[in-house]
């Protein structure tokens, strides 16, 4: 059975989706963006900070699913410039370390609300 999963801790969804699914042992958590939960404001600002705005969105998915950062089996990384994976890169590796979950990183020609970078994941419980 698959179990919906919602925190306030994350940012509301912004379309017909759950934050994350629960099902089998794994969390599949739905693509995070760079809004702010408590003001429902996007972050323009860099790369970097927009990936840890994302990336802390993510953490907060996954908690509340009974996971963590650190049971990420599959990410994946959506960027509107992949000249910007680099400083990315930099900024994801500050949250996953040794971790290391398989991973894509794709250009897309555009991502939801016109921001810069999206990350989903698979997680274990």
């Amino acid at each position: 059975m698959n179990e919906k999963i919602y925190t306030a801790k994350a940012p509301k969804p912004v379309g017909p989706y759950s934050q994350a699914i629960r099902a089998n042992g794994f969390v599949f958590a739905s693509g995070q963006i760079p809004i702010n939960p408590q003001t429902g404001e996007i972050l323009r600002g860099s790369i970097e900070e927009q990936t840890h705005q994302v990336l802390e969105n993510l953490r907060e998915v996954l908690e509340a699913a009974g996971s963590s950062l650190a049971k990420v089996v599959r990410a994946t990384v959506y960027l509107s410039d992949l000249r910007n994976f680099e400083a990315m890169n930099a900024t994801y590796a500050t949250y996953f370390g040794d971790t290391r979950p398989a991973r894509s990183t794709i250009q897309a020609a555009e991502l939801p609300k016109g921001v810069d970078v999206e990350i989903d994941a698979i997680a274990v419980e």
